[in-house]
């Protein structure tokens, strides 16, 4: 299987000036592709920033806005592929909807996939988003199969393992952790790792931001449950190696996959415990 060599971009940026963000950014893709790495992640929300209040409605644009173009700018400029978060703005016969996304360019500024939050987290976002309904994104990248979910996403096991039954090999989670849930980074995202047998890029804020402290802690983390890239609590840039030769190597010798037994689980998918 091939490898990529993934940077993570732990940074809140420039919070309510998408073209400081935008800056940020290309300073970070150039550092990352001077490294090497073919694909760059961005935290939850990193276009227009996080605790936004009132003004998620002004910052939202659609999926094809004016966000995304200058993203595939600065991918094509630098060459490489960047994952980035933003408010995503959808009007339609209904009205219109506003929805946490992440959405993947491509090194040739395609729009590879995007991505709606499906598990919102605390009044905020379920006051201003509306939740994603597609649990499974994936796009082609490097001879991989790259996925993507947003933050809380990642906290619900069945989640990833829907990821890694449909054939996910790197799962893209930009996110904005706070404290006091620092455990997530230093020992959920390695779990789903293992036990899912897939990549975890992990890629979150850090520092004060409105009312919320992120505690940083990005990571990549690797199907053997070893963690290949670690950030600290302020703003840094990180690469590690998705190595595909691990993955399969991994894969073969771990049995969770496999030694399944999915007539045991119809209790999950039902509405009724009792």
């Amino acid at each position: 299987m091939p490898s990529l060599r993934t940077a993570l971009l732990q940074s809140s940026g420039r919070p309510g000036s998408v073209a400081g963000n935008l800056t940020v950014l290309d300073e970070a893709a150039g550092r990352a592709a001077a490294a090497g790495a073919g694909l760059l992640v961005c935290p939850e929300m990193f276009l227009t920033g996080y605790a936004l209040g009132d003004q998620v409605p002004r910052l939202a644009e659609p999926a094809d806005g004016p966000g995304a173009a200058a993203v595939a700018e600065i991918a094509v400029r630098h060459g490489l592929a960047v994952l980035y978060g933003y408010p995503e703005r959808e009007d339609g016969d209904d009205g219109e909807r506003i929805y946490n996304a992440a959405q993947l360019i491509g090194p040739d500024g395609t729009r590879l996939a995007n991505y709606r939050k499906t598990h919102l987290f605390g009044g905020f976002e379920r006051e201003w988003f509306t939740p994603g309904e597609r649990p499974v994104v994936q796009a082609e990248l490097a001879g991989l199969r790259i996925g993507i979910m947003i933050c809380y996403d990642v906290e619900f096991p069945e989640n990833v393992r829907s990821h890694a039954l449909a054939g996910t090999d790197l799962l893209l989670v930009p996110t904005a952790q706070m404290h006091p849930f620092q455990f997530v980074p230093e020992s959920v995202v390695p779990v789903r790792s293992f036990e899912n047998q897939l990549y975890v890029a992990y890629v979150n804020r850090t520092g004060h931001e409105g009312e919320f402290e992120f505690v940083g802690l990005s990571c990549l983390a690797a199907p053997d449950g070893a963690v290949r890239a670690r950030a600290g609590r302020s703003e840094e840039l990180v690469l590690g190696e998705v190595d595909g030769e691990l993955l399969r190597a991994s894969r073969a010798a771990n049995p969770y996959l496999r030694d399944r037994e999915p007539g045991l689980y119809t209790s999950l998918v039902r509405a009724d415990h009792s």
